[in-house]
């Protein structure tokens, strides 16, 4: 007996208006300052931590969604995109346009992902850095271990963050994980040269509710090293969306069995 496809919800979390996904089946998670647009979700009622926006980024919405909308109950696909990153209906489209967002953008969910438990995006590689700008952001690590600058394979995730996002901030972060991951979670950004970005997935409901509680948990944690006040700058004040976005990447490879799919950016005028 052929499996019964289940539906899909999907949500696009962002702080501008998307015209082009406002007719569409998207539900549109708002999280600007600004007041919303009709009939966009609001995430600042109900349990939500959106006075942390300025430092969480579109992780103050999903929080919103996991205390008080997720229903475990329901078997339907749950999936997340963001205001320049689109999940791709197909693999095989190039220079998108607006006139054409509505045949490539994903809508259904497809029947191979019934062998899944989730959908993350394909990885991108964080080892392709220009030498000088390598010198520039990266000359705390490179002082302690110089090989990295003659080998691609030695620029791994944590030393991408650490140029990017602050140095040591990866670490710090790790050494108040959960027992369950800190090591295997070390390793793998000690380890890899490329990750599964942004903060999108499509799951069901079980198995949003435990990647919820080991996110958050972890992230609530790290408040207590880094704190807010501290937090400045593009790279690092939204700290906390960062550090998610590593950690999704080990944690849906890890606890589910996952299926890497297209996605795409794009901005809309």
């Amino acid at each position: 007996m052929e499996k019964k496809i289940s539906k899909l919800e999907l949500f696009c979390v962002t702080n501008k208006r998307l015209k082009f996904l406002e007719n569409t089946s998207y539900k549109l998670g708002w999280v600007g300052l600004e007041e919303a647009p009709d009939k966009y979700l609001k995430c600042d009622r109900g349990n939500n931590i959106f006075f942390k926006e300025k430092y969480y980024s579109e992780l103050t919405f999903h929080f919103w969604y996991w205390k008080n909308k997720l229903d475990l109950k329901n078997d339907n696909w749950i999936g997340f995109c963001q205001k320049r990153r689109f999940w791709l209906d197909n693999n095989n489209y190039m220079n998108l346009n607006e006139n054409e967002l509505d045949k490539k953008i994903l809508k259904e969910a497809k029947e191979e992902w019934n062998n899944y438990d989730a959908i993350i995006c394909k990885p991108i590689k964080v080892n392709n850095i220009k030498k000088i700008k390598m010198i520039k952001r990266g000359y705390k690590s490179l002082i302690q271990n110089p090989k990295i600058f003659f080998n691609k394979n030695r620029q791994s995730i944590k030393f991408h963050f650490d140029m990017h996002h602050g140095h040591g901030n990866l670490d710090k972060a790790i050494n108040v994980m959960n027992n369950k991951d800190i090591n295997e979670f070390r390793e793998f950004v000690n380890e890899n040269i490329s990750f599964n970005p942004h903060i999108m997935f499509i799951s069901k409901g079980i198995v949003l509710e435990r990647w919820y509680g080991d996110l958050f948990s972890w992230l609530f944690e790290c408040e207590k090293i880094f704190g807010f006040k501290s937090l400045k700058g593009y790279d690092t004040t939204r700290l906390y969306a960062f550090l998610a976005e590593r950690y999704l990447s080990f944690w849906f490879k890890k606890y589910t069995k996952s299926l890497e799919w297209d996605w795409f950016f794009y901005e809309s005028k």
